[in-house]
């Protein structure tokens, strides 16, 4: 769909279009490019239709949908929706019972008027940041259907950016919603651990899951962010605190916000394009400065044991009547994850407190702090090293290396994607903002985008 959400939005609730022409415009874009890009694992043609069609009566009758009238968008297949056994990605789930109700994130966009439209692949139980999955095939980068989508969200960001939906849902626990918007193209947006709700959806580590959307504009994030938030008593995670509407506070500007790049360990690392993305965005937003944040390479460690830990406590009984069923990727790091000595976990869970404390310090010199999202482009389907300072190393767990520390302490951010000169290739940058300011980085993000520094293009794709 050539259209953004809030674009389409705007065409339905003046009448300019319907919802059902809308849904058949994305259904029949998904029957053209899903064969050849895999981001679909499930399409909900006839409740969709009828989704659509309730819309329209509503406009006929002078009715208001709400912002996201007719707006078409797809989640994660870890998302409960009614009717569907909820895969997590998985062969195991497949036989599971349908879910009986869909996920508090999907009712509350669709009583804005937004119309699901199906469900998205994604990597095993959420345990990858390739796009690649055993079982139903890699979800491909519509920019170049050879090179990985990344993940675990990879579904949601390849059916955004190759134009089947305007906007999709994706879940981030140590950057699965950061690094398929980087290889892909798009913003997205990992709000503040606890910010909206998570009931409804499939687990993978329960203190570092958060969940938000994908899109090809910073507003249809704030659209779609404003929507959702809220508490809910269902997630046990679920913050109170109050979310101010984000929309009235997008084009604010950057007067007054101090804005600082990532020093040392997010300085070095990574591919040479990785660097020049964070270059392009900080001449842009004039953020000369750079500023040191300590232990974010113990952080990471640490972000690993607790994931490996908390994810094999899951998954225990899977691994014991399902071990063949696993992608025997996701099976092992589960089964070393099961052996990891309880020392190592409070070790780590201290670091953890302590890091948080550390980074608090880092805010109270500036509001906005700079990194690179991916240490690199999109790799090849299929690649299973990266280099890293010289080294050989398993590109597997490091698409995650300058991620993972940020959620590892919960904190809000959203990936801008960056068009390097004589590139065919996107990559992210993170713009990281202080707990509960989504609305801060969401503004940078804006004006970014307004000056033409980032944008998300729809991926030119042959059908299969």
């Amino acid at each position: 769909m050539s259209k953004t959400a809030s674009e389409i939005a705007s065409a339905v609730r003046s009448g300019k279009t319907t919802a059902r022409a809308q849904v058949q415009e994305a259904l029949q874009r998904i029957e053209e490019l899903n064969p050849a890009l895999n981001a679909f694992t499930d399409v909900l043609t006839t409740r969709a239709l009828q989704r659509a069609d309730n819309i329209d009566l509503c406009i006929a009758a002078d009715s208001d949908p709400g912002p996201l009238a007719g707006v078409p968008f797809a989640v994660k297949n870890l998302f409960d929706i009614e009717g569907f056994p909820t895969l997590a990605g998985s062969k195991i789930n497949n036989a599971h019972t349908p879910a009986t109700k869909d996920a508090t994130l999907i009712a509350r966009l669709e009583a804005t008027g937004a119309i699901l439209i199906g469900g998205l692949n994604m990597g095993e139980y959420a345990y990858d940041f390739t796009g690649e999955n055993r079982h139903y095939g890699p979800s491909r980068n519509p920019h170049a259907p050879n090179h990985m989508s990344g993940g675990s969200s990879g579904g949601s960001g390849t059916a955004v950016a190759s134009g089947m939906v305007p906007l999709s849902l994706g879940s981030d626990t140590n950057g699965s919603i950061r690094v398929p918007s980087s290889l892909c193209g798009l913003f997205g947006l990992k709000p503040t651990y606890g910010r909206l709700s998570r009931n409804g959806t499939f687990p993978f580590v329960a203190s570092l899951d958060h969940l938000g959307p994908m899109a090809r504009s910073t507003l249809d994030l704030a659209l779609a962010y404003d929507a959702m938030r809220g508490h809910d008593v269902e997630d046990p995670a679920a913050s109170a605190k109050e979310a101010p509407a984000t929309l009235p506070l997008l084009n604010k500007g950057l007067d007054g916000l101090r804005i600082k790049r990532a020093g040392g360990y997010f300085s070095s690392g990574g591919h040479a394009e990785a660097f020049a993305a964070v270059d392009h965005v900080a001449k842009h937003l004039n953020a000369l400065a750079t500023i040191e944040i300590s232990g974010a390479k113990e952080a990471r460690s640490a972000a690993y044991i607790i994931t490996m830990a908390e994810g094999a406590a899951l998954h225990l009984d899977r691994l014991r009547i399902h071990h063949a069923d696993f992608d025997p990727d996701v099976r092992d790091r589960l089964i070393a994850g099961a052996m990891i000595p309880g020392a190592w976990v409070a070790k780590a869970q201290k670091c953890r407190r302590v890091f948080h404390t550390e980074m608090m310090k880092v805010f109270d010199s500036c509001d906005v702090i700079l990194a690179p999202a991916t240490p690199c482009f999109a790799p090849k389907i299929g690649q299973t090293t990266i280099v890293i300072d010289g080294q050989e190393l398993p590109l597997r767990p490091n698409m995650g290396l300058f991620t993972q520390p940020i959620s590892f302490i919960g904190l809000p951010v959203v990936s801008v994607p960056v068009w390097l000169p004589g590139e065919k290739l996107p990559i992210g940058v993170q713009i990281i903002s202080a707990p509960w300011r989504e609305d801060i980085a969401l503004r940078v993000s804006a004006w970014l985008e307004n000056a033409g520094a980032v944008s998300a293009p729809i991926a030119k794709v042959e059908s299969a």
